[in-house]
């Protein structure tokens, strides 16, 4: 069997970002309440970003270094997102085309909550696994963004609302799946999975999303024990301490995932409260680091998650991550795989915290209106011009960058330019 993994992953946050705090006390929500959301900033897409223009400069360096006969074997283009902009066509081939890929590829689009991601990456590994075509590599790109409108003719948003608002993001990972796999070696057939039909969070309109907050987490804690107990089942040994060095998890927001961590180091370890928070700390903290950044990004978010977890883990020999995924409705997984040295370097060559390092940051009322104007792209828009001129700061920010931003709507058809 040939070894199957990541190659090469990135990461892209956006251009403009909000610190969560300010807009807390600017929403004046429950200070208590909030804290235990553990976010700091959030990606806040802009008017002519979109779900492709966020896909294509997340994969644009990882393909832009690879060399042409390399990049010539991209067979399998996937995107995964619950961020679609037409019910038939694929994002994939407008991400296709930007990225300039050989058009002996297969491109298709994958649509299964925060899932979907994880989706994409099994399809690729087993894709690779099956050497139907050897030497073959596989680009996964899984991009989502969230877009918070007013409500009628007001000026605010929901209550309810409000108390999301602060841990939805925007963002996209994309990552090379191949037979060599710098970054991450998957352990191949160490798999657990679980799903079930629950209304937890689900998107019934195409710009809106509903759900039941406390079924939600109910689901994600189920599933994150379960996927658990069938991957203990097929991996002989597997010890939720003891097997895993690092642990990356899907994060709706940091408080969520370390509920999830503290009820498994109880049932699975019988940990007293001291001993969970100090693993919390080592295990943990370092995959939600960008998260913390981000927010939730959907499909993208335990990658967002795996490359945080890289990036400020230690990594001094090789060492395993135990990865959940889950998505709401619901179908979950538990996987792992092994880092070395060398693919932490691998991933320090795209500067991903640089990158969020060089983001616009936004104030409150440049936030409002971005909430007035995030109306003008919505689902089956036919015709616009977007105004790059709406928050002049951010779009001068990114001025003389290579980044991709949505140009204009002609009769459904997505046209995009470069920003320089």
């Amino acid at each position: 069997m040939v070894p199957v993994g990541i190659e090469a992953m990135n990461v892209f946050g956006g251009t403009a970002y909000l610190d969560v705090m300010e807009l807390a006390k600017y929403r004046q929500l429950d200070s208590a309440r909030f804290e235990n959301l553990l976010m700091n900033e959030k990606a806040v897409a802009l008017p002519y970003e979109d779900p492709v223009s966020y896909g294509v400069n997340a994969a644009k360096p990882v393909v832009d270094a690879l060399a042409e006969e390399e990049k010539e074997r991209i067979e399998l283009l996937i995107t995964c997102t619950e961020s679609g902009i037409d019910f038939g066509k694929s994002i994939s081939t407008y991400i296709h085309h930007y990225l300039e890929l050989d058009r002996n590829c297969r491109l298709f689009e994958i649509k299964q909550a925060c899932y979907s991601g994880t989706a994409g990456l099994q399809m690729a590994i087993n894709f690779i696994l099956s050497q139907t075509s050897p030497g073959a590599k596989a680009l996964v790109v899984t991009t989502d963004i969230s877009r918070f409108m007013t409500i009628g003719s007001g000026s605010g948003i929901s209550e309810d609302a409000s108390f999301s608002e602060p841990s939805s993001g925007a963002g996209a990972v994309a990552f090379l799946v191949s037979e060599t796999p710098a970054l991450l070696q998957i352990d191949v057939g160490a798999n657990g999975y679980y799903g079930y039909e629950v209304m937890d969070t689900c998107r019934p309109v195409t710009d809106s999303e509903a759900g039941d907050a406390d079924l939600s987490l109910m689901s994600y804690l189920d599933c994150c024990e379960q996927a658990f107990l069938q991957y203990q089942k097929r991996v002989h040994g597997a010890d939720y301490r003891e097997t895993f060095q690092y642990l990356s998890f899907h994060t709706p927001f940091g408080g969520m995932v370390k509920g999830a961590h503290r009820s498994m180091m109880r049932k699975m370890v019988k940990a007293a409260a001291a001993e969970i928070e100090k693993d919390f700390t080592q295990r943990v903290m370092p995959g939600l680091e960008y998260c913390q950044r981000v927010g939730n990004i959907m499909g993208a978010t335990v990658f967002l998650s795996l490359a945080s977890t890289i990036d400020n883990g230690d990594f001094d020999c090789p060492k395993r991550i135990g990865i959940f995924s889950y998505g709401s409705g619901c179908c979950s997984e538990f996987y792992s795989g092994t880092v070395t040295p060398d693919g932490k370097e691998c991933l320090q060559r795209f500067g991903i915290n640089e990158q969020l390092n060089r983001r616009y940051r936004l104030s409150m009322d440049e936030y409002e209106v971005l909430l007035k104007g995030s109306g003008a792209v919505r689902f089956g828009t036919r015709n616009v011009d977007l105004d790059y001129q709406l928050i002049p700061g951010a779009y001068d920010a990114v001025q003389n960058k290579q980044q991709l931003f949505l140009e204009k709507i002609e009769d459904f058809h997505r046209v995009y330019r470069w920003g320089v």
